[in-house]
């Protein structure tokens, strides 16, 4: 098979030329003859003339043995493919390792060959590499969520241990993608591509890799919306914008121009791929014609003060567009991608998008962390390199040691690699990266995450502002924290970092974890002290051991979350309980009083209960009944303040637990809300329509306070539910009339 279409260097001569769109792979192509063992060799010499032409050759002999007669659906010889991986290794300059890996990759997993074969062929380091490459291609992402998310897990994880098993892996997808014309299943086809889109094309652009990027992204859009990118290139074809001729004049003038000022460049022109300018249409909601920037020149310069140099002088000739000008060689991306982009108004009165950079930037620009390895010798923490393209991988890693679920992760990951980013200082002038929309609260939790556990306001360029406001770029963030302070449940609705978000999850999930522990020992002494036992850390430990679980403190936590009796645990110290009729206690009812869909755990048919006016407790609370004389059974929140005046009489708590069916029942719930907001026309029309349109009522309402800058409305609102609730709090905190909302917990507050 003939070598990698993989795009490089131009040829001397070309400038100008624009590149031809990926060809959609519609049937199968005719058979191309396979590279030869020393042109391979040749390639990796041309760029590494140290490299071991012994390994290579015997690499390349191994793996063609081990294959053998086994063939592709294209009818080419299966070492065809492992070939080619490698071919588009050598396009990207990497390491004689790298290639070995790329010629072995399927060796493991498809032949008779064993790892252990490799290892002692070729080494610990090319073994492990093709053992991270093997479970990868083991992996099958597009099953079901669970597994999806658990393997992409550990797809991050290979990555953390050596970045070249991703690039192998990148590489092979590759190939697969150029060659997809030839699987006969249709929906196969479209699997293959939406993963490729979702998963490989994404990660390829986070680690710098602008072109493989491009590619993979092209090819899944010929699998997916054919008729669509047939349409766009059609489109691309007739406009006369993007003539060679016209693109070819341009780029000679802007070199003409630099050049009249003492500056060598090299000038090439492009144009945009079709999914690239399919997602601008789709994204930014444009008609064709109102694209501006399907052009795009290149200009390389010789050094980094030449870029400037360069910048000042299209600027000086040429009217800049506003809002066009971002300099990424000051502040570069996380991918480690520098270059200064602006677009002006250039020759011929055609708006031109212009990237200026030296030839290492372009080489990271066009290859990403492959290219580092060439200049590691220049390169310093903090510069832009390796370390910084690859800072994102130890973030993900580091939220894969912390626990969260598969599915966190891949939440995370995603959002993580899909969004662009904004730039934001400290008060002492450090940079942040954060993802596009990030809010105070992404910036504090990028700080320190005790920074985040503990925000309580924000100032962006000294101006306080809401915790939910959007960050831009160059703002100066501060961060006012107080140790009272704790993450509420209702930033997740507006943070954006997969960081943020897991640090929240988290502290939540330790903080209602403390209080089903702290709440379900109290039930278990209650329980023991009613039949004349006393309540022992061995007896808890016995538990947990007859119910098989990790430590004596999640019998506690279950008991308290409602997941285990009282009772149960109970029995489980005292068998003898269940079959002495004496101690034998009637089965749980759930009482029918006044309709409420709740159940009472231990108390007797038809006994009264209502719910507690000083904290309106909800569906989805977590909740407690106390008997009060007179009234029945009063129900309280957990953090209700009645219950720690209660704390002292604990025979008066009763375990209680929302029925399943409480939020679908007809009678709505009521809870409180404070809501503070600016003081102008039409603020109290805005929370209105806020909490109407997400299928709130207001019941109540009362002014609690107001100055020239403010009100503060109490308000009573018809819920189903506590997720109900949040949402409309969701809602009210992102709209800009609002300058904070909080659920109101205090009887003092009365409407």
């Amino acid at each position: 098979m003939s070598s990698s279409t993989q795009p490089g260097p131009r040829p001397a001569g070309t400038e100008g030329a624009i590149p031809p769109p990926v060809p959609v792979v519609a049937r199968p192509q005719a058979k191309r003859a396979m590279m030869r063992q020393t042109e391979l060799v040749s390639r990796v010499k041309a760029y590494d003339p140290g490299a071991d032409e012994a390994l290579l050759d015997k690499a390349y002999v191994y793996a063609m043995k081990a294959h053998g007669k086994q063939f592709r659906a294209s009818g080419d010889p299966y070492f065809a493919h492992p070939l080619e991986v490698a071919a588009i290794l050598t396009d990207l300059k990497l390491d004689e390792a790298t290639i070995v890996t790329a010629l072995l990759h399927d060796t493991v997993e498809d032949t008779l060959v064993t790892l252990d074969d490799i290892e002692a062929n070729f080494g610990s380091e090319i073994a492990g590499l093709v053992d991270g490459v093997t479970k990868l291609s083991q992996l099958e992402l597009f099953s079901e969520r669970t597994k999806q998310a658990e393997n992409f897990r550990k797809l991050m994880l290979a990555m953390s241990n050596d970045i070249r098993v991703l690039l192998v892996k990148l590489a092979d997808r590759l190939h697969n993608m150029r060659t997809i014309g030839f699987i006969e299943d249709a929906n196969k086809r479209r699997r293959i591509a939406q993963e490729t889109l979702d998963i490989y094309a994404a990660l390829a652009g986070r680690i710098g890799m602008q072109n493989m990027r491009e590619e993979l992204e092209d090819l899944a859009f010929a699998e997916l919306q054919p008729e669509a990118r047939q349409s766009i290139v059609s489109r691309i074809a007739q406009l006369e914008d993007i003539r060679v001729d016209r693109v070819v004049r341009i780029a000679e003038q802007l070199k003409s121009k630099l050049a009249e000022h003492g500056l060598a460049a090299q000038v090439s022109g492009r144009a945009k791929r079709p999914y690239s300018i399919w997602r601008k249409l789709k994204d930014k909601q444009l008609s064709f014609e109102q694209l501006s920037d399907i052009l795009g020149f290149r200009v390389i310069m010789a050094t980094t003060e030449d870029c400037y140099r360069a910048l000042g002088i299209l600027h000086t000739n040429w009217r800049m567009v506003p809002e066009r000008f971002k300099d990424f060689i000051s502040t570069p991306k996380a991918n480690g991608y520098r270059s200064i982009h602006t677009t002006v108004i250039g020759p011929e009165r055609q708006r031109v998008e212009v990237q200026i950079r030296t030839q290492e930037m372009h080489d990271v620009a066009e290859r990403g962390v492959a290219a580092h390895w060439r200049y590691r010798e220049h390169l310093e923490a903090g510069d832009g390199g390796e370390s910084s393209a690859l800072e994102w991988l130890r973030d993900m890693v580091e939220l894969l040691e912390r626990g969260d679920s598969a599915e966190e992760f891949l939440e995370h990951s995603r959002l993580h690699m899909y969004q662009d980013q904004v730039f934001c200082f400290t008060p002492k002038g450090d940079l942040i990266s954060l993802p596009r929309g990030a809010t105070p609260i992404d910036f504090a939790y990028a700080v320190h995450t005790d920074l985040g556990n503990h925000c309580v306001g924000a100032k962006i360029n000294g101006k306080q502002v809401p915790l939910h406001t959007p960050l831009h770029n160059g703002a100066q963030v501060e961060i006012i924290k107080t140790r009272e302070q704790t993450p509420s449940p209702l930033w997740e609705q507006f943070v954006v970092t997969g960081r943020a978000r897991a640090e929240i999850r988290r502290f939540l999930r330790h903080a209602a974890r403390d209080e089903h522990v702290a709440f379900g020992r109290k039930i278990l002494e209650k329980t023991f002290a009613d039949e004349g036992f006393a309540l022992t850390d061995k007896a808890i430990e016995e538990v947990a051991r007859k119910l098989r679980m990790a430590k004596a403190e999640d019998v506690l936590a279950e008991t308290g979350r409602g997941s285990l009796r009282g009772r149960e645990v109970l029995e489980a110290v005292f068998p003898e309980i269940k079959t002495d009729p004496a101690r034998r206690r009637p089965a749980p009812t759930r009482p029918g009083a006044r309709g409420k869909p709740i159940s009472l755990r231990g108390s007797k048919e038809g006994i009264s209960y209502h719910l507690g006016q000083c904290c309106h407790p909800l569906p989805g609370d977590r909740i407690v009944g106390l008997r009060v004389p007179g009234e029945g059974i009063v129900v309280h929140t957990m953090d209700c303040e009645e219950l720690a005046r209660a704390e002292t009489d604990m025979d008066e708590w009763l375990d209680v637990a929302w029925n399943a069916r409480a939020a679908s029942e007809e009678e709505p719930n009521v809870a409180r809300i404070i809501v503070r907001t600016e003081n102008v026309p039409g603020s109290l029309a805005a929370i209105a329509t806020a909490i109407g349109s997400n299928g709130g009522n207001i019941s109540n309402l009362k002014v609690a306070a107001r100055n020239p800058l403010y009100f503060e409305f109490l308000i009573d609102i018809e819920v189903r539910d506590v997720a109900h609730l949040q949402n409309i709090i969701g809602a009210l905190r992102v709209n800009a009339a609002v300058e904070s909302v909080e659920r109101v917990r205090d009887r003092e507050r009365a409407v």
